[in-house]
């Protein structure tokens, strides 16, 4: 029964936790868009990724030595919820301007980014205080994170806001509820004196030893190169599938009305995409599954281009589905040879510099590389065919990118297939 109980707060802890990133992270480029700030929609995305590169560790670090992550996870939260309340009201009392916008979000962001790590720290910690097995017990409890990110897309379409500031409100609103919550969690203790992580360790700096090595140096340098996939299509698939609405044959369908409901499938289909990585590693093999990931981002954006919210929406809905395989074949089976491959007394500084390659430094390039690619093809624009035309240029463009990655990394990246899990 003690169990039972410890799974169900962990799974309403990480419902809530990833709810509040699903309220903004795919319809925020809409409202940016439609606030006059489309040509810094890339800023935005990208200031997540550079948060991510010490955040997280320096929040660990205090974790670790000072404050239990429960309570952390809860300031944490207060803060970037407060602060995101903080950004909707400004939006409400005044013509937004862009450097008091971007400053509220950017400092939200900030103190929310590490709290993902820190809800894992949570949810380990009370795993094992309960003495279940975290292999067994924690997938199930994280997919619940996915099923609230899903459910907060949707709610903020039915509802109305997805084409305004009013999902700052929702993810803030979230934001204090968990921070409230999370006072309530297991106590998790700090690490005893002399055992913490450094600075370094934290940052995963010791890790770099590894770029000596010419197999693990291409894979973290693709790593970063795919990476900056990640986020394109969060902040730009929105903005683009609502484009449409100017034009009278598209304004009324779904997919412009309710363009996130259209892109939930993408996360839907990660849940379900993440079932097949032990399958299919034990057949192909690493490389094979990556090079797998790799084809599935080309036809990610290569169907947005070639797509539209009426005859053509099930080439949407195609490139929903692959994302699973794009994503998690990548992140998932990435991080797995990396623990693979590495020895034991820096695999956790390893995993932390995989973080910052794909998610840190590759998401934040791409983030700011894509806006550059959308105001060349799409913002330099007035008239609606040829901004329409700019977006298929646009994700022609990604999709280019993405097969490049793909044939560099066919031919560079040698691995001598092993026994897979």
């Amino acid at each position: 029964m003690k169990s039972r109980n410890i799974k169900l707060r962990l799974t309403v802890m990480n419902y809530l936790q990833f709810a509040i990133w699903g309220a903004y992270l795919t319809s925020m480029g809409r409202y940016l868009g439609a606030a006059g700030f489309g040509e810094q929609i890339g800023g935005f995305y990208a200031m997540q990724g550079f948060v991510s590169l010490f955040m997280p560790a320096l929040m660990g670090i205090v974790a670790d030595r000072w404050i239990p992550a429960q309570r952390l996870l809860g300031l944490c939260h207060a803060l970037a919820g407060g602060l995101m309340l903080a950004l909707f009201g400004y939006t409400q009392t005044a013509t937004p301007e862009y450097p008091i916008l971007f400053t509220l979000y950017s400092l939200s962001v900030a103190f929310y980014m590490p709290t993902i790590a820190l809800s894992n720290s949570v949810a380990y910690s009370a795993l094992e205080q309960a003495g279940l097995d975290l292999v067994k017990s924690f997938p199930p409890i994280r997919v619940f994170g996915t099923v609230g990110f899903i459910c907060t897309m949707v709610m903020v379409s039915l509802v109305g806001v997805e084409a305004t500031s009013g999902q700052f409100a929702v993810s803030g609103g979230i934001g204090i509820l968990l921070a409230l919550y999370a006072q309530t969690l297991p106590h998790c203790p700090t690490a005893p004196k002399g055992q913490s992580k450094s600075l370094v360790e934290a940052l995963g700096l010791r890790a770099f030893v590894l770029f000596k090595e010419k197999k693990m140096a291409l894979f973290f340098i693709f790593s970063m190169l795919l990476g900056v996939s990640l986020q394109v299509t969060n902040g730009f698939a929105n903005p683009f599938i609502s484009a449409f609405g100017e034009i009278d044959a598209y304004k009324d369908t779904f997919g412009v009305q309710h363009a996130n409901i259209l892109i939930a499938l993408s996360q839907a289909s990660e849940t379900l995409c993440i079932l097949l990585i032990p399958f299919a590693l034990r057949r192909f093999g690493i490389k094979i599954v990556m090079l797998i990931s790799m084809v599935a981002w080309v036809l990610r954006f290569g169907l947005l281009g070639l797509g539209d919210p009426g005859s053509g929406v099930w080439l949407f809905v195609l490139s929903m589905f692959v994302y699973g395989v794009a994503f998690d074949f990548f992140n998932v089976s990435g991080s797995l040879f990396v623990d693979r491959e590495t020895d034991p007394s820096i695999r956790s500084s390893a995993q932390g510099l995989f973080m910052i390659m794909t998610n840190g430094i590759g998401a934040t390039l791409g983030s700011l590389g894509a806006q550059a690619v959308i105001n060349h093809f799409v913002n330099s624009e007035t008239d609606t065919t040829a901004r329409m035309l700019g977006w298929s240029m646009s994700w022609y463009a990604f999709a280019a990118y993405a097969a490049v990655v793909a044939v560099l990394f066919a031919v560079l990246f040698r691995y001598k297939r092993q026994a897979e899990v």
